[in-house]
C-alpha cells in the first residue's frame, strides 16, 4: 500500500506545483537529467551484475520489438484506411511503439512485485532505447517534412552510445568481470532508490490534456494499442515460445506501460505532431493506473 501512496502523492504534487507555478515551467528537465545521469544507470549496476542469465532471459529483449513491430503494422494498416501522410504515421509510431518501461515502468514494477524483479525490466528498458534510438529514429526523420534530413548511421551511434542510461547498462555487464563493484552497492542503492518519487514528480509536473477532443481518433487508436493489445500480444508471444513464469510476467507488465516520454522530445525535434504525443503521454499515464492494476492482477493469478 505505501507504493501505491507514493505513486499518488508524487503524480498529484508535480501536477499541483505545475498548476501553482511553484517551480519554472521547464523544472523537470534539471529532475530528468539526475535520473538520465546518475539515479537510472546506478539502477542497471545494482541489478545487471545479480542477473543469472539463460536463453530464457532473451524474451524481454524480443518483447520489446515484439511491441514494436505490432505498433508499425496498426499504424500502417491505420494510417492507410484514414489516408494520413508519412508525417501521421512517423507521429502514431513514436507514440505507440515505445513504453515508458523505466520512469512508470519501475515504480510499479516495485508497488506490484517487488524491487528485485527490475533486473529484468532493465533489461526491457534497454532494448527499448536502442529500438528508438535506430528505427526510432529513422521513423522520424522520414515524417519531418521540413528539414529533409537523411539519416546518418554516425548521428544513431552517437544517441545511442551518449545516453547516460544506456552507458550504465554496458558498464554494468563489463565492469564486474574485472572490478569488485561489491563496496559500491550501497551508493547505488541509495541513487536508485530515487527513480521512483523523482520520476514520477517530474512526470506529474509535465502532464497536460488541453485539445484532447480534436485528436479523439487518433488518441484512442494509440491507447487501445499501449494499454491493452501490446501486452496480449507479449502474452501470446510467451504462451507460443512456452516461457513462463517471472520473465514472461515483468516482460508482458513492461509491455503494458504508456508511452515513453522521450518520444515526445523526439517528435518535436523532427518537426512531427508532438502535441498529440503529449497527449497520448498524459491520458497514458492517468490511464495506465488502472489498466496496470488490471494487468497486474491477472499476472499474479496467471503466474503467480
Amino acid at each position: 500500500m505505501d507504493n501505491f501512496i507514493l505513486i499518488a502523492v508524487c503524480i498529484l504534487a508535480g501536477m499541483a506545483m505545475q498548476k501553482a507555478k511553484i517551480l519554472p515551467a521547464d523544472a523537470h528537465k534539471g529532475i530528468n537529467i539526475w535520473l538520465l545521469y546518475l539515479a537510472l544507470p546506478a539502477v542497471s549496476l545494482k541489478y545487471i551484475p545479480t542477473i543469472k542469465w539463460s536463453l530464457t532471459m532473451l524474451f524481454p529483449m524480443a518483447s520489446t520489438v515484439i511491441v514494436w513491430a505490432g505498433s508499425t503494422l496498426l499504424t500502417a494498416l491505420y494510417v492507410r484506411r484514414r489516408r494520413y501522410g508519412q508525417r501521421s504515421r512517423s507521429t502514431l509510431e513514436l507514440a505507440s511503439g515505445y513504453s515508458n518501461t523505466s520512469f512508470i515502468g519501475f515504480p510499479l514494477i516495485i508497488a506490484y512485485f517487488g524491487e528485485q524483479y527490475l533486473s529484468i525490466a532493465i533489461i526491457c528498458d534497454q532494448v527499448m532505447f536502442i529500438v528508438l534510438s535506430t528505427v526510432g529514429i529513422f521513423s522520424a526523420i522520414k515524417g519531418d517534412r521540413k528539414s529533409g534530413a537523411k539519416v546518418e548511421v554516425k548521428m544513431i551511434l552517437k544517441k545511442l552510445f551518449t545516453f547516460p542510461p544506456f552507458i550504465g547498462c554496458l558498464s554494468a555487464l563489463i565492469l564486474p568481470h574485472f572490478i569488485n563493484l561489491s563496496p559500491m552497492e550501497p551508493l547505488f542503492t541509495k541513487l536508485a532508490g530515487t527513480v521512483a518519487p523523482l520520476a514520477l514528480f517530474s512526470i506529474g509536473m509535465q502532464l497536460k490534456f488541453n485539445g484532447w477532443e480534436k485528436q479523439r481518433g487518433q488518441l484512442s487508436m494509440v491507447l487501445l494499442y499501449k494499454l491493452i493489445l501490446a501486452p496480449l500480444l507479449v502474452l501470446g508471444a510467451a504462451i507460443i515460445t512456452g516461457v513462463w513464469g517471472d520473465v514472461a510476467k515483468i516482460s508482458i507488465f513492461e509491455a503494458a506501460m504508456p508511452t515513453f516520454i522521450t518520444a515526445s522530445v523526439v517528435a518535436e525535434q523532427f518537426n512531427l505532431n508532438f502535441r498529440l504525443v503529449n497527449l497520448v503521454i498524459g491520458i497514458g499515464i492517468l490511464l495506465s493506473l488502472l489498466s496496470t492494476f488490471l494487468w497486474a492482477n491477472l499476472l499474479q493469478h496467471v503466474y503467480g
